[in-house]
Order: C-alpha cells, then structure tokens, then sequence
C-alpha cells in the first residue's frame, strides 16, 4: 500500500465525520479546519491563498468528497514526504474525528489508544475500495493472530461461527473484538498487551522486540539492552522505556546471522554480521535465540527481496491467493456450465434421433399402405382383363367352323402364337425383374449414400468428443480427482459412440453386399431379356402357307390379328391408365 492509499483512508473518515447529515457534502468552512489540521500535522507549508481560491466561488455551498479530492491532491497529499511527520499523528488527529461521532461500542469499552490501534491494523487490513471493509478472510487472520499473541484457547471453529460473510466496517470490526466469545478466554489487560504488540508488529514493523545480553566492542564486558528489531534496523536501549538508545545495527542484504557455541560462561549466544562488524549478543534459553535467528534472518531476507514491510507482504499474497480462489472457483463454474451444455446438446442429439425414428417409422407405414394401394388396383385391373379374356373366348369359339377347316395351319399357328405369348410373359417378366433390380439397385444405394453421412457425421462427432476430452484432461489436470466421475461419463458416451459407429459401418458393409446382389441379378435380368429378344426375332418369321389356301390363310390372320389388336388396344389403355407395366399374371390369361 503506498503512503497516498494510506493517507487517503484515515482523511476520508475525517471527511465523512464531517458529514453530519450523511448526504456525501461537507461545508466548506469544515473542509478549510481540515485542511489546516492536515498542514499542521504533515508538516507542509500553509497556503492560505490556495486554499481561499479553491473555495472562493459560492461560498455558503457544501462540498462533496469528489470536489474536494482535487484540492487535497494537489495541495496536500502531492507535497508529502516521507518520514517528514509523525504518521500516527496524523491517525491520531483522523481518529480523534471520527471517534466522536461514529465510535459507539455496544458492551465493554476499550481504552481510546487500544481503539486507536485497532482503527490503524482495520485501516491497514482493509480493501482500497470506499466505503472501507475488511474481507472475511482478513478478519479472521487478524482476529486469530490477536488471540494468539494474548496466548488464548479459542479455536478457529467458534471463531467460523461468527458472522463475516460480507466483511465487516471498523465499528463492526472493535465491537467483534470487545464481544463475550473474545472476552471469555482473555482478560482485558491481556487484551490491551496483544493490540499493543500487534500494533507495534504489523503497523510499527516491528519483527522482535525484548531483553538481550550485549557484547560491548572496546570493553569486551557483557550489557543487558531492550532490542527492537524492524526490516531496516536493529535498535536496542536501555530499556524497554526507549527512551534512551545506545546504538542501531543496519540490517541489509549483505548482512548474515550465525548461532554461536557456548564459551565463556555464556550459553545462547547468536552473533550478527555486517560488512564492517560483527555483533555478538546472547539469549536466556535456546528458544529464545532461535526466535531471534529467525526474525533476524526474515529482515535479512526482506532487504534482499526488496520488501519493506513483512506484513505487508504477507497481505499481498493472501490477497493474491483470494484472487486464485475467486479465478479457481470462476474457472469451476465455466467448467460446469460447459458440461451442462454439453448435456443439453446430447439430449437435444437423443430428441432429434427419436424423432428421426419416429418419421422412418411413418414412412414405412406410408410405404405399406401405399403397397395395399397399388395390390388393390392391380386387383381391379385383373378383372378387367378377365372380361376382356371372356369376350375373347367367345370370339374364338364363333370362328370354331372355320379354324376346323384350316386345322392344320391354325394349328400351326396356334402354335407359333402360343410360343409368342410364352416369349412375350417371359420378356414382361425379365422385364419386371431389370426394373425391379433398377429399383433395389436405388434404393441401396440412397440407404448406403445415407449410411456414410451417418457414419462421416457419427466420426466428426467422436472425434470432437476425443479432442474436447483432451483438452478437458488437460485443463483439468490439477482437478483430477473431483473430476473423474464426469471423465467416466464422457468415456462411456465415447464408447457409445464408437459402438454406434461400429454399427453403422456394419450397415454400410451390408447395404455394400445388397447392392452387389441387385447388380447380378440386374446382370442376370439383362442376359435373360437379351436372350428371349433373340427368342422372339426367330419366332416372328412368317410361315409360308400353299398356293390354294393363300387367301383363306390371309382370312385367318386378318381375322386372328383383329383380336390381337383388341387385346394390344385394352392392354395399352389399362398401362395408360396405371403408368405401369402389366403383371406376369396377366400374360397367362392371353393364352389363345
């Protein structure tokens, strides 16, 4: 936290006790008693001409803290320095403000420097957000490192039970640490001495602090000292008075602490090194020295790190850790609601395959019912042709004078139009297998085409179920353990998927097989229609009848061929009336 921040959060409590009405404005006769408390303490030359002219214009208004942070930027805080004033005067003065108004405790009272200290470790504590709070976790470290420097008994369980969930103001902050579950296992003396030295540790940087043998340089004679040790310095004094001191020991990166072997009669002893000096000095019992070895070396370690404070550095990483937690705890949330994505989009997959499996289904209802359809005309188109058969037969049976006396050419005839017929079925037939093979052929086709887009959209799928996987597995890693149920999960969709995939291939293989069996029998219906085509050009050759029966023969045909052409003319009507080839059945009713 730099000097401003710092500075900035004890004035805005002096503003704010300022504002009486609680409406964000202060008069500006207030602000300009402010401003000359703040000169005075900061040690900065007054400048009562700026201070006139920044409030010069309307005079009787208030003025907000925005209108008034130029003024405490420029003229103030811009011309501070350093190590020029005494910082807990200026707290004091900003606490003496706002304790009068504000401070309002609720059971026992503590002393006002013990009320101050508190404000200053809640000031130094607390977010650099307005108005001032102290995250619960800061809470409860401060709390637990109060009790134990007053060495109490409370544990961190009762302390959880108390309510920090959205941090507490300073106000809320002393009357927690003046309630009865801190009081119970503390006294109030005990309580005064752990603020006093939390204070002196965490606001004052102080690091270790107590009695210690001293080694004198010239003399060589042994002196007990009072030993303040900060980041920067060893300090010791007469006595804990401090009020006369006998010597400092910079502390800097270069410098070096060394545990020392008993001699002399002297046990405990430690020395410290610096570049031009060697410093030895001896504790009264060993937990005592390494206590002080281990401050010492912390210092050390500051100066070389570059920090100047401990505790401030301690806040920095509890802060960054609450920041890893709220970016882990984020993180988790994403990664939630991405499975649950993920899962919507698998139901949503499951919704549209039932539904296609809903629309096969009523295809092939449509596609049998249109069968029953097309058997049910085929049916009608039967009896049709059957009447038509009829009247052939009776035809036939009023030309039976005539055909007798031409037995043997009718029967010739008869013959050659019986093999045509024969020839005629087997062609429809072979005819009917070809386009029925063109259709299966289709069909597999369409199934195998639709097939591979199930098998290409099911293998996209896998493989983008197995690189989200991945990168999970990766991005998880550290989480491995809390996640593992939901890996198994995706493993399985992931077998799942690979079996449907299975599936689809082995449909594939089958249609493949299906299409090839339709293709021989295409082939197959093919060389039977080439054949009986052959078949058919030996048969239409004409027989050559007798010179004398040339013109009953000519009777005949032309007679024969009138029922022929009959028969073609319904045959043509019944196919235009359908727009589809005659079944086998058909041609075995022609049979003259």
């Amino acid at each position: 936290m730099s000097l401003r921040t710092e500075l900035l959060k004890s004035v805005w409590y002096a503003f704010t006790s300022l504002d009486t009405e609680k409406s964000g404005k202060v008069s500006k006769s207030q602000l300009k008693v402010l401003s000359h408390n703040l000169y005075t303490v900061l040690n900065i030359p007054h400048d009562p001409v700026a201070l006139e002219d920044h409030f010069r214009d309307d005079d009787d208004g208030p003025v907000s803290s925005q209108g008034y942070m130029p003024y405490l930027n420029q003229y103030i805080l811009d011309k501070v320095v350093e190590g020029s004033f005494e910082k807990e005067r200026f707290h004091e003065l900003c606490w003496t403000l706002t304790a009068k108004k504000n401070y309002r405790p609720v059971g026992v009272t503590l002393p006002n420097e013990e009320a101050f200290h508190l404000w200053c470790l809640f000031n130094y504590l607390s977010e650099d957000t307005y108005p001032l709070i102290m995250v619960p976790d800061e809470v409860q470290y401060l709390i637990q490192k109060l009790l134990m420097t007053a060495r109490s008994e409370m544990g961190e369980m009762e302390l959880g039970e108390m309510s920090l969930e959205q941090g507490v103001s300073v106000w809320q902050f002393l009357d927690l640490v003046t309630s009865p579950k801190i009081l119970r296992s503390i006294s109030m003396e005990t309580l005064r001495m752990a603020i006093q030295d939390m204070y002196a540790e965490i606001i004052l940087d102080v690091l270790k602090q107590g009695y210690l043998l001293k080694k004198a340089n010239l003399r060589r004679t042994w002196t007990e000292r009072w030993f303040i040790l900060k980041p920067r310095i060893l300090s010791y004094y007469e006595n804990e008075d401090c009020k006369e001191i006998k010597g400092s020991i910079a502390i800097d990166k270069d410098c070096g602490v060394e545990i020392l072997p008993d001699k002399d009669g002297r046990r405990c002893m430690f020395c410290v090194k610096t570049a031009t000096k060697t410093y030895e000095m001896s504790a009264s019992y060993n937990k005592h020295r390494q206590e002080w070895v281990t401050a010492i070396q912390t210092a050390i370690r500051l100066q070389q790190s570059g920090s100047a404070s401990l505790h401030r550095e301690l806040q920095s990483r509890r802060r960054e850790q609450r920041e890893h937690r709220k970016q882990s705890r984020i993180t988790r949330e994403q990664e939630l609601q991405r499975l649950a994505e993920l899962q919507s989009e698998k139901e949503r997959q499951q919704n549209e395959l039932e539904q296609l499996r809903e629309a096969q289904k009523k295809a092939e209802e449509a596609m049998i019912q249109e069968q029953l359809k097309h058997r049910e005309q085929q049916e009608e188109m039967q009896k049709l042709l059957t009447g038509q058969l009829r009247e052939a037969e009776e035809a036939r049976a009023s030309m039976q004078a005539e055909m007798q006396q031409k037995e043997m050419e009718a029967a010739q005839q008869k013959m050659r139009i019986r093999e045509l017929e024969q020839l005629q079925e087997r062609l429809q037939e072979a005819l009917a297998q070809e386009i029925k093979a063109h259709q299966d052929e289709e069909e597999y086709r369409h199934a195998q085409a639709k097939l591979l887009i199930q098998e290409e959209d099911k293998l996209q799928a896998l493989l983008r179920m197995q690189e989200e996987q991945t990168q999970f597995v990766e991005r998880t890693h550290r989480e491995k353990q809390e996640l593992k149920h939901e890996i198994e999960i995706q493993n399985k969709e992931l077998q799942e998927a690979q079996r449907q995939l299975e599936n689809v291939r082995e449909n594939r293989q089958k249609a493949d097989r299906d299409v090839q069996v339709a293709q021989r029998k295409l082939h197959q219906a093919s060389t039977n229609v080439r054949h009986w085509n052959v078949q058919m050009n030996r048969l239409m050759h004409p027989i050559s009848p007798g010179e004398k029966r040339v013109a009953s023969a000519g009777g005949y045909q032309g007679l024969w061929g009138g029922v022929l052409t009959r028969r073609d003319s319904s045959l043509k009507r019944l196919q235009a009336s359908d727009g589809k080839e005659f079944p086998q059945s058909v041609g075995n009713h022609l049979e003259i």
